[in-house]
């Protein structure tokens, strides 16, 4: 039961296995932590090279499991490679106490940029083993593929995997930004533990047929970007004032007018946040856990103030009118412009 926030904002700070709930993700029961934590912007896509800090990202990881966190979410793609690694290194003498999940399903140019995607079943095997390496594991607990490869038969890329866990190198199964037809073969291969697919009170495009299917096959839905980028939280800026190389310039969600409307749209979080006394970011995170208990967000960040006030999100009650004052504030038809490009909008499965 999520306890009543207080008039200040609400924080984590526990320690030990009951620092936070459980759930389970898939009727197969993977238990994680209520929240996870994102790890990619320790290494890829937000910022730059010199903004990053090892340390403090190492130290964000081992704070989130003080906190109760025990699912960690990495790729291959993040880096590439550099990302995994890191993981490893926080987690070197923490393994037994985590659920780690990383992915496959890209493949590189010779800059380490994305040049299409790749899940051959000899690719998918030659990835698996690389991300054990890399995290100094002898198992993946969930493995996923990053994006559907419409060149090769899910049904092919699912018996992979699945010849996976029957060799102990991976225990669960799941897909990424996958739609309904895709979802239904292949679980039936093989059971789907969880999809992860961006899912926020910014971005709804689950709710009207992805999320009913995953409920009637006992799948869990694990939401990135639950924080809707950085708009939920107040906190971003205009795409022309980020660095080259943040992924947010191209974001068309950051651009000219969509900024403006999409500002606006998000004033309502602040406001509930501010009349709860919590931020912004925990209101947003609480409507998603409030969503039902088969839904795990893994919000990122590299810091430690960022994590424990996205840990506090546990604790936020929200009533069923504040419920449905978020659902009507930010509406699909109140978000301004596509959430990707149209390069990355083709590499989702819908």
């Amino acid at each position: 039961m999520h306890r009543p926030a207080s008039k200040r904002r609400v924080v984590t700070t526990r320690r030990g296995e009951d620092a936070m709930q459980k759930r389970r993700l898939g009727s197969n029961g993977l238990e994680v932590s209520a929240i996870g934590l994102g790890c990619m912007g320790m290494s890829y896509a937000y910022g730059t090279a010199e903004e990053r800090d090892e340390t403090e990202s190492i130290a964000t990881i081992h704070r989130a499991i003080e906190l109760g966190v025990t699912f960690f979410d990495t790729a291959e793609a993040y880096g590439p490679y550099t990302n995994e690694e890191l993981l490893a290194r926080a987690l070197k003498d923490r393994r037994d106490r985590v659920v780690i999940a990383t992915k496959f399903g890209f493949r590189f140019d010779e800059k380490g940029g994305l040049a299409g995607t790749d899940s051959r079943p000899e690719h998918i095997r030659d990835v698996a083993e690389a991300s054990l390496r890399r995290l100094q594991t002898d198992h993946i607990d969930l493995l996923y593929q990053h994006r559907v490869d419409r060149r090769v038969p899910i049904e092919d890329v699912v018996g992979t995997m699945a010849a996976l866990v029957r060799e102990g190198k991976v225990r669960y199964l799941g897909l990424s930004e996958a739609g309904e037809q895709t979802i239904l073969r292949a679980h039936a291969v093989h059971p789907i533990a969880a999809l992860q697919s961006e899912y926020s009170l910014w971005e709804r495009n689950l709710e009207p047929r992805i999320i009913p299917l995953l409920r009637e096959l006992g799948i869990g839905l694990v939401p990135f970007a639950p924080l809707g980028r950085g708009f939920l939280t107040g906190s971003v800026k205009r795409a022309e004032e980020y660095p080259e190389g943040d992924y947010r310039r191209g974001d068309p969600r950051y651009q000219g007018e969509n900024f403006e409307a999409n500002m606006r749209a998000a004033s309502a979080v602040r406001e509930l946040a501010a009349r709860k006394g919590v931020s912004a970011g925990q209101i947003a995170l609480a409507w998603l856990l409030h969503k039902g208990p088969d839904i795990v967000p893994i919000p990122g960040t590299k810091r430690r103030r960022h994590l424990e006030d996205n840990v506090g999100a546990a604790a936020v009650s929200l009533s069923g009118e504040e419920m449905d004052a978020l659902d009507a504030a930010l509406g699909p038809e109140k978000v301004s412009g596509p959430r990707y490009g149209e390069k990355q909008m083709a590499q989702v499965d819908r």
